[in-house]
């Protein structure tokens, strides 16, 4: 369960969509461009090391992660008879990685508590284990993690108009 970063559903595509494509590879199928080499895609996965990840936020990644394993300290008394085991460190890692990357992609250099709620649905939904109830009752574990990230605060920024300053809460 903890051998990929993410797990990404990919659902089959609508009538409309499947007429484009049949359309598209019927007639000159396209062809594949390089457009990043070794030492460019290199660079970025430093540049992505580099994002920042404040406290409060990495504080929030955490507090999520933890969710899924003590679910009644988050106000989820529901979820403990759906969590056979909660994710492990290695989404704490995931999740963190997933949002410098996307913070990059969005054109910053420090994370935000939106970026973390972002990916966090694929990065933990692969790294649950449901009980065999819920698994029988055909829960989702993306569910469960929505569940989660809606129960879980993240922090809070607070403009100090007087001091012109940020403070979170």
């Amino acid at each position: 369960r903890d051998r990929f970063l993410m797990k990404i559903d990919v659902h089959h595509p609508a009538a409309h969509e499947e007429l484009q494509i049949l359309q598209r590879m019927s007639v000159d199928p396209p062809e594949a461009a390089q457009i990043l080499d070794t030492g460019r895609l290199a660079g970025l996965q430093r540049a992505a090391e580099e994002v920042s990840v404040h406290e409060l936020v990495a504080d929030y990644i955490v507090r999520l992660v933890m969710a899924t394993r003590e679910p009644d300290q988050y106000r989820l008394p529901d979820l403990r008879g759906v969590i056979e085991i909660g994710a492990s460190p290695r989404a704490t890692l995931g999740i963190a990685a997933a949002s410098r990357a996307l913070a990059l992609l969005r054109g910053r250099d420090y994370v935000l508590p939106d970026d973390v709620r972002a990916v966090a649905r694929d990065v933990m939904a692969h790294r649950l284990v449901l009980t065999f109830d819920a698994l029988a009752d055909g829960v989702d574990a993306g569910d469960v993690i929505a569940q989660i990230l809606t129960a879980v605060p993240p922090p809070r920024v607070v403009w100090n108009h007087s001091a012109a300053s940020v403070t979170t809460a």
